[in-house]
């Protein structure tokens, strides 16, 4: 069997084109134009670079960005008098708050800061009970909203099919088996005290994959014709002292095997950007009475 890539690059492209689009035509006829507040704090690597490529495409649709860097040093009430701040500018439609921050923060009480109309994450709880309860007016998750737009184009029903999800976090796997439930798939959710998740993940249709372990899914945890959705992004080092990114899973090992696979980079990503510029621009139009 030939592994056929699903490529994320070319779908975001094709869904930022129509997103700027849209973000000239608000301009035009309403003289609104989408404003992002992004808030890093501290100096992760691999926070930076999302930041970095979100600000760009930020900019590309016309959009406006509007970045605070702050020390890994800043409090965490400094965090939440920025975030009252942002809530009330009328110029900030969507509000997000890089993840991870670092220790000693309390993420969830910095987000559920985030007034829910301008939680283009959908992670306070407010969005989150909209997903759960099945309504279409709150904000999802970027991530997993990208991959279930990943899996329509690809697969067009998912109605009846299986789906295992290994990763289990508020960011990705819960929204994720949310999204799914809604489309008609039987949902397995694998997570760090689940027994024997080898076996589990045969057993799927779809397996979409979110640990942060590199690799974690090796070839003999495939069945054929699987549609694996690898968001797992980990930057490792070669043996000629070279960094490259891999996934969390084998991908050499399952190529043969899967029917289809997001490769990384150029899977997943690019599409969780267009979803975050998506959100954003819906936020803005919200606004509209």
């Amino acid at each position: 069997m030939k592994t056929q890539l699903i490529d994320g690059k070319s779908f975001a492209s094709n869904m930022t084109q129509k997103i700027a689009l849209e973000v000239k035509q608000l301009q035009q006829e309403k003289n609104i134009t989408p404003g992002l507040a992004v808030i890093l704090v501290g100096n992760d690597p691999a926070s930076e670079v999302y930041v970095r490529n979100k600000t760009k495409q930020t900019h590309r649709v016309g959009m406006r960005s509007f970045m605070h860097l702050l020390p890994e040093t800043t409090t965490q009430e400094e965090i939440l008098n920025l975030i009252a701040r942002l809530n009330k500018d009328p110029d900030i439609h969507g509000i997000l708050v890089q993840l991870p921050l670092p220790k000693g923060l309390n993420a969830d009480t910095i987000i559920q800061a985030i007034t829910p109309h301008k939680d283009v994450d959908g992670l306070t709880a407010y969005n989150t009970g909209k997903l759960a309860l099945g309504h279409k007016d709150g904000f999802i998750p970027c991530t997993p909203l990208g991959c279930l737009m990943l899996l329509q184009k690809e697969l067009s029903s998912l109605k009846g099919l299986h789906a295992v999800i290994i990763g289990a976090s508020n960011l990705m796997g819960k929204p994720m088996a949310q999204l799914l439930l809604q489309e008609g798939c039987t949902v397995t959710i694998a997570h760090i005290h689940t027994r024997n998740p080898e076996k589990l993940a045969r057993q799927a249709d779809i397996l979409i994959v979110a640990t942060g372990c590199s690799e974690l899914v090796k070839g003999s945890w495939i069945s054929e014709g699987t549609t694996i959705i690898d968001v797992g992004i980990n930057r490792i080092t070669t043996k000629d002292n070279k960094t490259k990114l891999i996934g969390d899973v084998a991908f050499e090992e399952v190529l043969g095997k899967a029917a289809k696979i997001t490769p990384v980079p150029g899977g997943v990503g690019p599409v969780t950007i267009a979803c975050l510029l998506h959100n954003t621009l819906q936020a803005a139009r919200n606004t509209i009475k």
